[in-house]
């Protein structure tokens, strides 16, 4: 097996480079042993692949044929060796992450740090924005989200649940009255999160069956969750928000959580990257790291 690769290896080499001359070259193996090798591989399929000449070097039909295919598997395997050999090499490089601002100056920037320590060939640019970014438009190697994701066009590992309440000022409370199941949030002032998958319709779950409800925005519209926490405490609306945003408030009696009953759709912490066919060493070690690290569930909250 070793050498039927090395003879279709020098095939396509052959023909990449325009000839056994340029092969030999580029490749630093000889003219002659090349030159066997195509020989050999010809011989065992039983048909030219090559039409040679003093000037010119092309492919018969076969040879087209089997050059596309033999390319390709080259490149699967090359690709193979190439990841196999990252993976056990030492984390290095710079990795660019974005995460939420308030979820990654809290909660996210101890766990990095951590990792920092314990891999000293890496560096980090951690930038902080409540926005979904273009992770290829913008050069970002790894994402820190905390929704239900359904971007397709990305990879995903899902780092920790993170539960959503829904939660209101009390003041509110004492105006428009607790409403007891989630039907009764219908014509009640709404806080809107644009970057929610799903902005106007609310899930929950009633006795295990799953339930969604129509909600319309009142006179606050954000992008962002940690904005959307401020508008409840406000008294402006009810909000629907990453509970670990809102713990801090509810214990200080800012906000109160409501309908918890109904089982709120629980979202999950993310780590999203671009569609690549291997996943970089570096950012590998980088998951790896948080999903341990938000093993604990104590670290997913930004008290």
């Amino acid at each position: 097996m070793p050498q039927d690769l090395a003879r279709i290896r020098a095939f396509v080499q052959v023909f990449d480079a325009g000839g056994f001359s340029a092969a030999a070259r580029t490749h630093g193996r000889s003219k002659a042993l090349l030159s066997k090798y195509v020989t050999e591989l010809e011989d065992h399929l039983g048909v030219r692949l090559m039409n040679r000449t003093t000037r010119k070097l092309g492919l018969t039909e076969e040879g087209e044929a089997y050059y596309r295919e033999a390319s390709q598997i080259l490149q699967q395997l090359d690709d193979l060796d190439a990841s196999i050999t990252e993976q056990s090499a030492s984390p290095r490089g710079l990795i660019r992450i974005s995460a939420p601002r308030n979820f990654g100056e809290r909660s996210l920037a101890p766990a990095i740090f951590a990792f920092l320590a314990e891999n000293p060939l890496v560096s980090i640019d951690l930038r902080l924005e409540d926005r979904f970014v273009d992770l290829v438009e913008e050069g970002i190697d790894v994402a820190l989200r905390i929704t239900t994701l359904s971007d397709s066009s990305l990879i995903a590992r899902k780092i920790a649940q993170a539960g959503r309440a829904l939660v209101v000022a009390p003041s509110l409370l004492e105006r428009v009255g607790t409403p007891k199941r989630p039907e009764d949030l219908r014509g009640l002032p709404m806080i809107l999160d644009s970057n929610m998958a799903h902005i106007g319709q609310w899930r929950f779950v009633d006795h295990g069956q799953p339930l969604s409800v129509s909600v319309t925005a009142g006179r606050v519209r954000v992008n962002s969750p940690v904005a959307a926490v401020d508008a409840a405490a406000a008294g402006l609306g009810f909000a629907f928000v990453p509970r670990m945003l809102a713990e801090v408030h509810v214990a200080e009696g800012r906000l109160v959580s409501v309908l918890d009953s109904f089982a709120v759709e629980h979202t999950s912490l993310f780590a999203v990257y671009p569609h690549k066919k291997h996943l970089a060493a570096k950012v590998r070690a980088l998951i790896d790291h948080l999903v341990e690290w938000y093993s604990d569930p104590n670290r997913l909250t930004l008290a």
